[in-house]
Order: structure tokens, then sequence, then C-alpha cells
């Protein structure tokens, strides 16, 4: 049979200590998952973002009038594409399950605009990618702060979505 021979105040100061310890534990895990789950989330909307613009980019090279937007179109496609990549393989790296395109509020973007053409299409593109970009640099910003994959993706991506934010804004919509 054990018989504790310490005081008892030695007892209670190794307990105080353990439960602080576990709960400093219990804390730190929990924050830990908690970045998971914001790096887990920047990379789903990354890679639906990534299907969608490739999908748009498609759609500016069939229904749209300049060759700017066209150009656009093009570069937007494969630029995306291959961001898509590495953000699929990002989300790997953590674990998580990947969308496999774009959202449902995505596809009604491109289901409207996939009924226009011309220069009402050009115009709605080249408002739309601005828009796009301006909030996806923001977010990509945010998240390349992290200190995992997914903000290696997101600062590996900055300058790419600065280059398509300066192209939309130059394009020379209608002529």
């Amino acid at each position: 049979m054990f018989i504790d021979k310490q005081p008892t105040g030695v007892c209670l100061e190794q307990n105080a200590f353990v439960a602080r310890t576990a709960t400093l534990m219990a804390l730190s895990i929990a924050n830990a998952s908690a970045k998971d789950k914001q790096s887990e989330t920047f990379l789903k909307k990354a890679i639906e973002g990534n299907f969608a613009e490739v999908s748009m980019g498609e759609l500016a090279q069939q229904n749209g009038q300049s060759d700017a937007v066209k150009s656009y179109g093009r570069m937007l496609s494969t630029d995306h594409a291959a961001a898509n990549q590495k953000a699929l393989d990002a989300a790997q790296e953590l674990g998580m399950n990947s969308p496999s395109g774009p959202n449902a509020k995505q596809e009604a973007e491109h289901d409207k605009m996939s009924k226009m053409s011309g220069a009402a299409f050009d115009k709605m593109f080249a408002a739309h990618m601005v828009a796009d970009h301006q909030k996806d640099i923001a977010e990509y910003k945010k998240a390349s702060r992290s200190k995992d994959a997914a903000g290696e993706y997101a600062s590996g991506q900055i300058d790419t979505l600065q280059k398509h934010l300066d192209t939309a804004k130059s394009l020379k919509v209608g002529k």
C-alpha cells in the first residue's frame, strides 16, 4: 500500500501545476485548431474561386467582343488553373477535403454572364473581375500571415492577383 508522505501543500501545488499545464495544452490545441480551420476555410474559398475564374476566363474567350477581354480570359484561365493546382496541393498537405468546383453563387454568376455577349458582356465582365480581384487580394493578404501551407500558397499568389486586377482595370470596354 502506498502512503503519501509528502506534506499536503506540496501535493496541492503539484496538482495545481498539472491542472494549469493541462489547461494551457488544451488552449494551445484549441488555438491551433482554430488556425487550421481558418486555413481550411481560406483554401476552400480559394479553390472554389480558382475553378470559377477558369470557367469565367473560358466564357470571356467565347462571349467577349474585344480582343483585350478575350486575351484577359486566356490569362485568367491559365493562371487560375495553375494556382488551383497549388491550392489543391496545400489542401492535401493540411489533410482537408477539397471542393471539386465553384460554389453555387459563383455558378449563378457564370450562368448570368453566359447569357450575355458583345460589348454588354465585356462591360459586365470587366466590372466583375475588378470587384472580384479586389476582394481576393484582401483575403489572400490576410491568409498569407498563416505559417502553414495555406499561408505559403496565399503569399505566392498575391502578385498574380494584382496583375489580374490591374489588367481588368485597364480593359478598354466596348471597343
